[in-house]
């Protein structure tokens, strides 16, 4: 995922995806609720990359595991990418960077499941400029293709976003969503109003630059923004100190009326470790502890407690050990 950081004012502004990440990142890194996990990576001399992971799940007992081989050719801006997982799924993804045009990125990628013999795939194409980032993806499936587009322009710490996507199958333009930006350098505004037509979508980033070795946000995440066309929502993020970060989410469904807030915080205990917590008006309190044992291990232990029904259980625990060499 783009992390991006506001250095001076030719920094080029973030994909729509990441609008509001910072707020997303303090309720959802740190949090394996009713899950063990292990990730390793490692890196040859001759440059590859070797990713492999598994997932425990408690509840279900499933088990889900992944290797990923990762080559780069930097002198042609080629990157190779190889990835096998335990439901019997093989994909293939090849990426150029910066050949064609400079900031220009455009990959494609196949997936293939032998067992069932069901293939998707995707080009995707991303540009990133001083004052504009632009993104350009055709989902492509035995049902027809999906073409999805976005742009956001900077322009002084101010940004304008918007997104579409358009179902060949159906001839229907399935998303249509506006946004609005401006960044500072420790606080987050941001709201989302999905589907534009008969309702204004507005949604309002502020967005805080993280350091430059904070890690990539975990690809899944609970607290991912939803934009369904019937869901609203906002955040606020605050780095309140070096050690000390903040949010609080809200969201509002039009279709049920359903209502949910919460709030997060993260506080950094020292370099090598950190806590986390957070609440929602359901009283679920998520609690969370990452410790750096040595260089390359870190363990992460996390607990959600349904505080509404405390003696009923139904808690989960956490924990996740990631390893790099």
């Amino acid at each position: 995922m783009y992390i991006y950081e506001i250095r001076d004012k030719e920094m080029s502004p973030p994909p729509y995806s990441d609008l509001g990440k910072r707020a997303n990142d303090v309720f959802g890194k740190g949090y394996h609720f009713g899950l063990i996990k292990l990730d390793c990576k490692t890196k040859t001399g001759t440059g590859v990359e070797f990713n492999t992971g598994g997932t425990s799940n408690q509840e279900t007992g499933k088990i889900f595991g992944s290797l990923e081989t990762k080559y780069r050719v930097k002198d042609y801006g080629v990157t190779f990418t190889e990835k096998w997982t335990t439901d019997n799924t093989l994909g293939t993804e090849i990426s150029v960077q910066d050949q064609l045009v400079q900031g220009l990125k455009v990959s494609g990628n196949i997936d293939f499941s032998p067992q069932t013999g069901n293939k998707s795939g995707a080009v995707k194409s991303a540009f990133l400029h001083e004052k504009v980032a632009i993104n350009a993806d055709a989902k492509l499936a035995s049902s027809g293709p999906i073409v999805e587009a976005s742009a956001v322009v900077g322009y002084q710490g101010w940004l304008a976003g918007y997104k579409a996507a358009f179902d060949t199958q159906k001839n229907k333009l399935t998303q249509n969503n506006f946004a609005l930006g401006f960044s500072t350098t420790d606080f987050v505004l941001h709201t989302t109003v999905p589907q534009l037509g008969p309702q204004l979508a507005l949604a309002v980033d502020c967005s805080l630059q993280l350091h430059e070795n904070e890690s990539e946000s975990e690809p899944e995440s609970e607290n991912s923004s939803s934009e369904d066309g019937q869901k609203f929502g906002g955040s606020i993020y605050q780095r309140i100190n070096p050690k000390l970060e903040s949010a609080i989410q809200l969201s509002w469904a039009s279709g049920s009326n359903n209502t949910k807030f919460g709030i997060g915080a993260k506080y950094d205990l020292d370099e090598d470790a950190a806590i986390r917590a957070k609440v929602d008006n359901a009283s679920l309190v998520g609690l969370g502890y990452q410790q750096r044992l040595r260089e390359g291990v870190t363990l992460t232990l996390s607990l959600l407690i349904d505080a509404a029904n405390f003696n009923n259980g139904g808690h989960k625990i956490g924990l996740a050990l990631d390893l790099e060499a």
